[in-house]
Protein backbone atom coordinates (compact mmCIF):
# COMPACT_ATOMS: atom_id res chain seq x y z
CA UNK A 1 0.00 0.00 0.00
CA UNK A 2 1.35 3.31 -1.14
CA UNK A 3 2.03 5.80 1.90
CA UNK A 4 -0.35 8.30 1.04
CA UNK A 5 -2.86 5.55 0.76
CA UNK A 6 -1.66 4.38 3.83
CA UNK A 7 -2.86 7.85 5.72
CA UNK A 8 -6.15 6.94 5.92
CA UNK A 9 -6.28 3.54 7.75
CA UNK A 10 -3.18 4.82 10.05
CA UNK A 11 -3.97 8.10 10.54
CA UNK A 12 -6.06 7.23 13.72
CA UNK A 13 -3.84 5.38 15.63
CA UNK A 14 -0.67 7.32 14.66
CA UNK A 15 -1.59 10.23 16.44
CA UNK A 16 -0.06 11.13 19.15
CA UNK A 17 -1.02 10.29 22.45
CA UNK A 18 -1.25 13.96 23.63
CA UNK A 19 -3.35 15.05 20.46
CA UNK A 20 -6.92 15.85 21.49
CA UNK A 21 -9.30 14.55 19.45
CA UNK A 22 -11.60 16.74 18.15
CA UNK A 23 -15.19 15.81 18.31
CA UNK A 24 -18.07 17.06 16.42
CA UNK A 25 -20.69 18.88 18.14
CA UNK A 26 -23.42 16.88 16.91
CA UNK A 27 -24.88 14.31 14.80
CA UNK A 28 -25.01 14.67 11.56
CA UNK A 29 -28.30 16.12 9.55
CA UNK A 30 -29.50 14.88 6.63
CA UNK A 31 -27.68 15.75 2.76
CA UNK A 32 -29.45 15.53 -0.27
CA UNK A 33 -28.20 14.69 -3.30
CA UNK A 34 -27.37 17.09 -5.75
CA UNK A 35 -28.68 17.27 -9.35
CA UNK A 36 -27.58 18.36 -12.29
CA UNK A 37 -29.69 21.29 -12.23
CA UNK A 38 -29.81 21.93 -8.56
CA UNK A 39 -28.99 24.92 -6.96
CA UNK A 40 -26.47 24.31 -4.82
CA UNK A 41 -26.91 25.87 -1.32
CA UNK A 42 -23.81 28.13 0.22
CA UNK A 43 -22.89 29.86 3.59
CA UNK A 44 -19.85 31.54 4.44
CA UNK A 45 -18.06 31.18 7.86
CA UNK A 46 -16.14 34.20 8.81
CA UNK A 47 -16.42 37.30 7.20
CA UNK A 48 -13.12 39.18 7.40
CA UNK A 49 -10.81 40.11 4.15
CA UNK A 50 -10.44 36.55 2.89
CA UNK A 51 -14.51 35.70 4.12
CA UNK A 52 -15.88 38.76 2.31
CA UNK A 53 -14.00 38.15 -0.76
CA UNK A 54 -14.88 34.42 -1.21
CA UNK A 55 -18.70 35.70 -0.41
CA UNK A 56 -18.39 38.27 -3.78
CA UNK A 57 -16.85 35.30 -5.17
CA UNK A 58 -19.88 33.06 -4.29
CA UNK A 59 -22.35 35.99 -5.34
CA UNK A 60 -20.71 36.08 -8.92
CA UNK A 61 -21.11 32.41 -9.52
CA UNK A 62 -24.86 32.91 -8.08
CA UNK A 63 -25.37 36.08 -10.29
CA UNK A 64 -23.69 34.74 -13.69
CA UNK A 65 -24.50 30.88 -13.94
CA UNK A 66 -27.78 31.06 -11.01
CA UNK A 67 -26.23 27.41 -9.97
CA UNK A 68 -25.44 28.60 -6.45
CA UNK A 69 -26.87 30.48 -3.83
CA UNK A 70 -25.76 32.08 -0.62
CA UNK A 71 -28.43 31.48 1.79
CA UNK A 72 -26.95 32.46 4.83
CA UNK A 73 -23.21 33.79 6.63
CA UNK A 74 -21.89 33.51 10.11
CA UNK A 75 -19.30 35.67 12.22
CA UNK A 76 -18.59 36.94 15.77
CA UNK A 77 -18.23 40.62 14.67
CA UNK A 78 -21.18 42.23 14.66
CA UNK A 79 -20.96 44.87 11.79
CA UNK A 80 -19.15 42.15 9.79
CA UNK A 81 -22.37 40.42 9.74
CA UNK A 82 -24.17 43.39 8.97
CA UNK A 83 -21.92 44.22 5.89
CA UNK A 84 -22.70 40.56 4.84
CA UNK A 85 -26.36 40.53 4.87
CA UNK A 86 -26.53 43.83 2.96
CA UNK A 87 -23.89 42.36 0.36
CA UNK A 88 -26.12 39.09 -0.07
CA UNK A 89 -29.52 40.54 0.42
CA UNK A 90 -30.24 38.00 2.93
CA UNK A 91 -33.07 37.94 5.62
CA UNK A 92 -31.09 38.91 9.57
CA UNK A 93 -32.47 35.01 10.57
CA UNK A 94 -29.71 34.07 7.87
CA UNK A 95 -26.89 35.47 9.30
CA UNK A 96 -25.71 33.45 12.47
CA UNK A 97 -23.55 34.46 15.25
CA UNK A 98 -22.67 31.10 16.32
CA UNK A 99 -21.77 29.00 13.10
CA UNK A 100 -22.95 25.79 14.55
CA UNK A 101 -26.78 27.21 14.48
CA UNK A 102 -26.34 27.76 10.72
CA UNK A 103 -25.10 24.09 10.31
CA UNK A 104 -28.54 22.84 11.64
CA UNK A 105 -29.78 24.25 8.73
CA UNK A 106 -31.31 21.53 5.67
CA UNK A 107 -30.44 24.39 2.63
CA UNK A 108 -27.15 24.52 2.98
CA UNK A 109 -25.20 22.19 1.37
CA UNK A 110 -21.66 23.46 1.41
CA UNK A 111 -19.70 25.98 3.87
CA UNK A 112 -16.46 28.06 3.17
CA UNK A 113 -15.00 28.67 6.31
CA UNK A 114 -12.64 31.63 6.47
CA UNK A 115 -11.33 32.56 10.01
CA UNK A 116 -8.67 32.10 11.61
CA UNK A 117 -6.58 29.13 11.66
CA UNK A 118 -7.14 27.61 15.09
CA UNK A 119 -10.77 27.10 14.58
CA UNK A 120 -10.38 25.53 10.67
CA UNK A 121 -10.12 21.65 11.87
CA UNK A 122 -13.24 22.42 14.46
CA UNK A 123 -15.66 24.35 12.11
CA UNK A 124 -14.35 21.63 9.33
CA UNK A 125 -15.77 18.62 11.30
CA UNK A 126 -18.42 20.00 12.68
CA UNK A 127 -19.38 20.58 8.98
CA UNK A 128 -18.48 17.40 7.70
CA UNK A 129 -20.51 15.89 10.40
CA UNK A 130 -23.63 18.23 9.83
CA UNK A 131 -23.68 16.73 6.25
CA UNK A 132 -22.36 19.42 4.66
CA UNK A 133 -19.12 19.84 2.17
CA UNK A 134 -16.26 22.05 2.90
CA UNK A 135 -14.04 24.51 1.25
CA UNK A 136 -11.54 25.14 3.93
CA UNK A 137 -9.23 27.85 3.33
CA UNK A 138 -5.89 27.58 3.66
CA UNK A 139 -3.62 26.16 5.32
CA UNK A 140 -6.15 23.86 6.24
CA UNK A 141 -5.61 23.55 10.28
CA UNK A 142 -3.32 25.00 12.32
CA UNK A 143 -1.46 21.52 13.16
CA UNK A 144 -0.74 18.29 11.56
CA UNK A 145 -2.76 16.18 13.84
CA UNK A 146 -5.52 18.39 13.18
CA UNK A 147 -5.38 18.51 9.60
CA UNK A 148 -5.64 14.27 10.00
CA UNK A 149 -8.34 14.28 11.59
CA UNK A 150 -10.75 16.65 8.77
CA UNK A 151 -8.69 14.46 6.27
CA UNK A 152 -10.45 11.24 8.67
CA UNK A 153 -13.58 13.12 9.31
CA UNK A 154 -14.03 13.79 5.11
CA UNK A 155 -13.58 10.14 4.96
CA UNK A 156 -16.20 8.73 7.81
CA UNK A 157 -18.66 11.13 6.77
CA UNK A 158 -18.66 10.63 2.84
CA UNK A 159 -18.06 14.66 2.10
CA UNK A 160 -16.21 16.35 -0.51
CA UNK A 161 -13.72 18.78 1.18
CA UNK A 162 -11.58 21.82 -0.74
CA UNK A 163 -8.75 23.09 0.63
CA UNK A 164 -8.74 27.15 -0.47
CA UNK A 165 -5.38 27.31 -2.22
CA UNK A 166 -6.56 28.52 -5.40
CA UNK A 167 -3.20 28.12 -7.41
CA UNK A 168 -3.62 24.88 -7.47
CA UNK A 169 -6.41 25.37 -10.05
CA UNK A 170 -3.85 27.01 -12.17
CA UNK A 171 -3.61 24.63 -15.50
CA UNK A 172 -0.01 25.71 -15.61
CA UNK A 173 0.70 23.17 -12.90
CA UNK A 174 -0.94 20.49 -14.32
CA UNK A 175 0.83 21.70 -18.09
CA UNK A 176 3.97 20.96 -15.59
CA UNK A 177 2.84 17.79 -14.36
CA UNK A 178 2.37 16.34 -17.22
CA UNK A 179 5.70 17.53 -18.82
CA UNK A 180 7.50 16.32 -15.76
CA UNK A 181 5.68 13.19 -15.96
CA UNK A 182 6.82 12.90 -19.85
CA UNK A 183 10.39 13.35 -18.78
CA UNK A 184 10.92 16.76 -20.53
CA UNK A 185 13.23 17.80 -17.82
CA UNK A 186 15.04 14.53 -17.00
CA UNK A 187 14.93 13.33 -13.14
CA UNK A 188 13.83 15.99 -10.32
CA UNK A 189 16.59 17.36 -8.36
CA UNK A 190 14.81 20.25 -6.40
CA UNK A 191 12.56 23.14 -6.23
CA UNK A 192 12.96 26.70 -5.02
CA UNK A 193 10.10 29.49 -4.72
CA UNK A 194 10.14 32.58 -2.65
CA UNK A 195 7.86 35.27 -1.36
CA UNK A 196 8.69 39.80 -0.34
CA UNK A 197 6.90 40.93 2.52
CA UNK A 198 8.43 44.35 2.24
CA UNK A 199 4.99 46.21 2.16
CA UNK A 200 1.92 47.26 4.88
CA UNK A 201 -0.18 44.04 3.70
CA UNK A 202 3.32 41.74 4.06
CA UNK A 203 4.07 42.95 7.67
CA UNK A 204 0.14 41.60 8.33
CA UNK A 205 -0.48 45.11 9.85
CA UNK A 206 -3.75 45.34 8.62
CA UNK A 207 -6.07 48.24 9.53
CA UNK A 208 -7.56 48.30 13.17
CA UNK A 209 -11.22 49.06 12.85
CA UNK A 210 -11.61 51.43 15.72
CA UNK A 211 -15.33 50.28 16.08
CA UNK A 212 -14.05 46.77 17.37
CA UNK A 213 -14.56 46.00 20.71
CA UNK A 214 -15.77 43.86 23.28
CA UNK A 215 -19.00 45.16 22.89
CA UNK A 216 -19.48 44.25 19.51
CA UNK A 217 -16.75 41.07 19.22
CA UNK A 218 -17.64 38.13 20.93
CA UNK A 219 -13.99 37.73 21.94
CA UNK A 220 -14.69 34.60 24.29
CA UNK A 221 -15.98 32.77 21.42
CA UNK A 222 -13.04 34.50 19.05
CA UNK A 223 -10.80 32.48 21.14
CA UNK A 224 -12.23 29.32 21.38
CA UNK A 225 -9.59 26.81 22.22
CA UNK A 226 -6.48 28.99 22.22
CA UNK A 227 -5.33 30.31 25.34
CA UNK A 228 -7.51 32.67 27.25
CA UNK A 229 -6.45 36.43 27.21
CA UNK A 230 -7.25 39.80 27.63
CA UNK A 231 -9.29 41.41 24.39
CA UNK A 232 -6.49 42.32 21.94
CA UNK A 233 -7.86 44.92 18.74
CA UNK A 234 -3.94 43.77 17.61
CA UNK A 235 -4.83 39.71 18.08
CA UNK A 236 -8.20 39.77 16.50
CA UNK A 237 -7.17 41.97 13.77
CA UNK A 238 -3.83 40.79 12.90
CA UNK A 239 -3.56 37.41 14.00
CA UNK A 240 -1.62 35.98 11.48
CA UNK A 241 1.34 37.87 13.56
CA UNK A 242 0.60 35.27 17.05
CA UNK A 243 1.35 32.04 17.73
CA UNK A 244 -1.93 30.94 19.53
CA UNK A 245 -3.65 31.46 16.07
CA UNK A 246 -0.80 31.10 13.16
CA UNK A 247 2.11 29.47 12.10
CA UNK A 248 3.26 32.67 10.31
CA UNK A 249 4.54 32.65 7.11
CA UNK A 250 4.67 29.52 6.77
CA UNK A 251 1.00 28.43 7.20
CA UNK A 252 0.10 32.04 5.78
CA UNK A 253 1.43 31.61 2.47
CA UNK A 254 4.14 28.88 1.84
CA UNK A 255 0.97 26.60 1.42
CA UNK A 256 0.22 28.60 -2.04
CA UNK A 257 4.21 27.61 -2.76
CA UNK A 258 4.50 24.24 -1.86
CA UNK A 259 1.09 23.10 -3.20
CA UNK A 260 1.33 23.49 -6.58
CA UNK A 261 5.37 23.02 -6.73
CA UNK A 262 4.04 19.60 -5.29
CA UNK A 263 1.01 18.81 -7.44
CA UNK A 264 3.69 18.75 -10.73
CA UNK A 265 6.66 16.99 -8.90
CA UNK A 266 4.38 14.23 -7.13
CA UNK A 267 2.28 14.42 -4.39
CA UNK A 268 3.94 12.57 -1.13
CA UNK A 269 4.61 13.21 2.32
CA UNK A 270 8.58 14.76 3.43
CA UNK A 271 11.02 12.54 5.02
CA UNK A 272 12.76 15.39 6.46
CA UNK A 273 12.37 19.46 7.21
CA UNK A 274 14.27 22.46 8.39
CA UNK A 275 13.93 25.70 9.23
CA UNK A 276 15.69 28.92 9.88
CA UNK A 277 14.84 32.85 9.83
CA UNK A 278 13.55 35.11 13.05
CA UNK A 279 12.21 38.66 13.41
CA UNK A 280 15.07 40.47 11.76
CA UNK A 281 12.71 43.47 11.39
CA UNK A 282 9.27 43.74 12.65
CA UNK A 283 9.55 43.69 16.43
CA UNK A 284 5.67 43.60 16.88
CA UNK A 285 5.06 40.04 16.80
CA UNK A 286 5.69 36.80 18.00
CA UNK A 287 6.28 35.33 14.38
CA UNK A 288 9.22 35.37 12.01
CA UNK A 289 9.09 38.22 9.55
CA UNK A 290 12.20 36.23 7.68
CA UNK A 291 12.01 32.39 7.20
CA UNK A 292 13.16 29.80 4.90
CA UNK A 293 12.42 26.18 5.01
CA UNK A 294 14.33 23.25 3.23
CA UNK A 295 11.67 20.15 2.98
CA UNK A 296 13.27 16.56 1.38
CA UNK A 297 10.94 14.16 0.16
CA UNK A 298 12.33 11.20 -1.73
CA UNK A 299 14.20 11.82 -4.37
CA UNK A 300 14.42 15.67 -4.81
CA UNK A 301 13.79 18.79 -2.34
CA UNK A 302 11.97 22.40 -2.20
CA UNK A 303 13.43 25.27 -0.80
CA UNK A 304 11.21 28.34 0.59
CA UNK A 305 12.04 31.31 1.65
CA UNK A 306 10.30 34.81 2.52
CA UNK A 307 11.84 38.11 3.80
CA UNK A 308 10.99 41.67 4.87
CA UNK A 309 14.47 42.41 1.99
CA UNK A 310 13.98 44.68 -0.51
CA UNK A 311 12.66 42.28 -3.85
CA UNK A 312 12.95 45.10 -6.40
CA UNK A 313 12.49 44.66 -9.68
CA UNK A 314 10.36 41.53 -8.74
CA UNK A 315 8.48 41.39 -5.53
CA UNK A 316 8.71 37.45 -5.86
CA UNK A 317 11.35 35.77 -7.47
CA UNK A 318 9.37 32.97 -9.40
CA UNK A 319 9.25 29.17 -8.65
CA UNK A 320 11.89 27.14 -10.49
CA UNK A 321 11.91 23.19 -10.94
CA UNK A 322 15.39 21.90 -11.55
CA UNK A 323 16.08 18.50 -13.61
CA UNK A 324 18.89 16.69 -14.69
CA UNK A 325 18.05 17.88 -18.12
CA UNK A 326 16.44 20.66 -17.81
CA UNK A 327 14.74 24.21 -15.80
CA UNK A 328 11.17 24.00 -15.31
CA UNK A 329 9.76 27.93 -15.00
CA UNK A 330 6.71 29.42 -15.04
CA UNK A 331 5.48 32.45 -17.09
CA UNK A 332 2.63 34.23 -17.69
CA UNK A 333 -0.17 31.72 -18.74
CA UNK A 334 3.00 29.22 -19.81
CA UNK A 335 4.97 27.01 -18.70
CA UNK A 336 8.56 26.88 -20.11
CA UNK A 337 11.56 24.58 -20.39
CA UNK A 338 15.59 25.66 -20.77
CA UNK A 339 18.01 22.39 -21.29
CA UNK A 340 21.13 23.43 -20.54
CA UNK A 341 23.52 23.50 -23.80
CA UNK A 342 26.32 20.89 -22.18
CA UNK A 343 23.46 18.13 -22.60
CA UNK A 344 21.88 19.64 -25.83
CA UNK A 345 23.69 16.86 -27.57
CA UNK A 346 22.54 14.30 -25.27
CA UNK A 347 19.02 14.64 -26.02
CA UNK A 348 16.94 14.85 -29.06
CA UNK A 349 16.52 17.99 -31.37
CA UNK A 350 13.10 18.56 -30.58
CA UNK A 351 13.97 18.57 -26.83
CA UNK A 352 17.15 21.45 -26.53
CA UNK A 353 17.14 25.20 -26.20
CA UNK A 354 13.93 27.63 -24.43
CA UNK A 355 10.66 25.74 -25.16
CA UNK A 356 7.24 27.17 -24.10
CA UNK A 357 4.14 25.32 -23.53
CA UNK A 358 1.48 27.97 -23.72
CA UNK A 359 -1.96 27.82 -21.26
CA UNK A 360 -5.50 28.88 -20.75
CA UNK A 361 -5.84 31.89 -18.79
CA UNK A 362 -7.97 31.43 -15.57
CA UNK A 363 -9.44 33.16 -12.77
CA UNK A 364 -7.76 31.17 -9.85
CA UNK A 365 -10.61 31.67 -7.09
CA UNK A 366 -13.49 31.12 -9.26
CA UNK A 367 -11.68 27.89 -11.37
CA UNK A 368 -10.96 26.23 -7.59
CA UNK A 369 -14.53 26.94 -6.48
CA UNK A 370 -15.89 25.22 -9.76
CA UNK A 371 -13.64 22.27 -8.95
CA UNK A 372 -15.37 22.40 -5.92
CA UNK A 373 -18.96 22.24 -7.50
CA UNK A 374 -18.26 19.73 -9.55
CA UNK A 375 -17.14 17.66 -7.11
CA UNK A 376 -20.28 17.94 -5.13
CA UNK A 377 -22.80 17.04 -6.96
CA UNK A 378 -20.12 14.09 -8.94
CA UNK A 379 -18.97 12.97 -5.46
CA UNK A 380 -15.44 12.85 -6.27
CA UNK A 381 -12.76 14.47 -4.20
CA UNK A 382 -11.40 18.01 -5.67
CA UNK A 383 -7.89 18.85 -6.67
CA UNK A 384 -6.86 19.84 -3.24
CA UNK A 385 -8.57 17.25 -1.46
CA UNK A 386 -7.95 15.90 1.99
CA UNK A 387 -5.08 13.68 1.63
CA UNK A 388 -3.06 16.13 -0.38
CA UNK A 389 -4.10 18.64 1.74
CA UNK A 390 -2.39 16.61 5.04
CA UNK A 391 0.62 16.22 2.69
CA UNK A 392 0.99 19.73 2.65
CA UNK A 393 0.13 20.60 5.79
CA UNK A 394 2.59 18.05 7.40
CA UNK A 395 5.30 19.42 5.58
CA UNK A 396 4.80 23.48 6.20
CA UNK A 397 4.01 22.33 10.20
CA UNK A 398 7.21 20.29 10.58
CA UNK A 399 8.97 23.50 9.64
CA UNK A 400 7.63 25.93 12.16
CA UNK A 401 8.05 23.24 14.74
CA UNK A 402 11.56 22.87 13.44
CA UNK A 403 12.06 26.98 13.48
CA UNK A 404 10.12 27.46 17.30
CA UNK A 405 13.30 24.58 18.60
CA UNK A 406 16.12 24.69 16.05
CA UNK A 407 15.64 20.61 15.64
CA UNK A 408 15.43 19.29 12.19
CA UNK A 409 12.58 17.06 11.75
CA UNK A 410 11.83 13.83 10.32
CA UNK A 411 8.37 12.23 9.44
CA UNK A 412 8.00 8.27 8.49
CA UNK A 413 5.44 8.02 6.04
CA UNK A 414 4.84 4.09 6.70
CA UNK A 415 3.53 4.93 10.56
CA UNK A 416 2.82 8.72 10.21
CA UNK A 417 4.82 9.78 12.95
CA UNK A 418 7.44 12.47 13.77
CA UNK A 419 10.24 11.20 15.26
CA UNK A 420 12.70 12.96 17.62
CA UNK A 421 16.07 11.80 15.91
CA UNK A 422 16.34 11.28 11.68
CA UNK A 423 17.65 7.71 10.63
CA UNK A 424 20.94 9.08 9.32
CA UNK A 425 21.75 8.73 5.54
CA UNK A 426 22.96 5.12 4.03
CA UNK A 427 26.41 4.64 4.19
CA UNK A 428 27.29 6.73 7.56
CA UNK A 429 26.80 5.11 10.91
CA UNK A 430 27.60 8.02 12.58
CA UNK A 431 30.69 6.99 14.84
CA UNK A 432 33.51 7.51 12.89
CA UNK A 433 33.93 4.38 11.20
CA UNK A 434 32.83 4.43 7.93
CA UNK A 435 34.99 5.26 4.86
CA UNK A 436 34.88 5.58 1.20
CA UNK A 437 36.76 2.77 -0.01
CA UNK A 438 34.39 0.27 2.83
CA UNK A 439 37.93 -0.21 5.04
CA UNK A 440 37.15 0.63 8.76
CA UNK A 441 38.94 3.39 10.13
CA UNK A 442 41.29 2.58 13.37
CA UNK A 443 39.99 2.94 16.07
Amino acid sequence: MPASRRFFVMGAVAAPASAATLKPFSVRTSSRVLGANDRIGMAVIGLGANGSGMLRNLLARARDKGDIQVVAVSDIYTKRKERARAAAGLEEKSVHHDYRDLLTRSDIDGVVISTPDHWHAQMAIDAMAAGKDVYLQKPMTLTIDEARQVALASSKFKRVLQVGSQHLSDPRYRKARELIQAGEIGALLWAQATYSRNSIDGEWNYYVDEEGTPANIDWTRWLGSAPKRPFSADRYFRWRKYWDYSGGIATDLFYHRLGPLLFAMGPGFPSRVSATGGIYVQKDREVPDTYATLIEYPGFFINLSASMANAAPNRHFPEVIYGQRGTLTFARDSVVITSEPAFDRKVEESRRGVRTFPTEPVDLVPAHLADLFDAMRSRRQPVLNPEFGCQIMTAIRLGVDSYRDGRLRHFDARTQRVTERAPARPGYEGDGRNRPDGRKARA
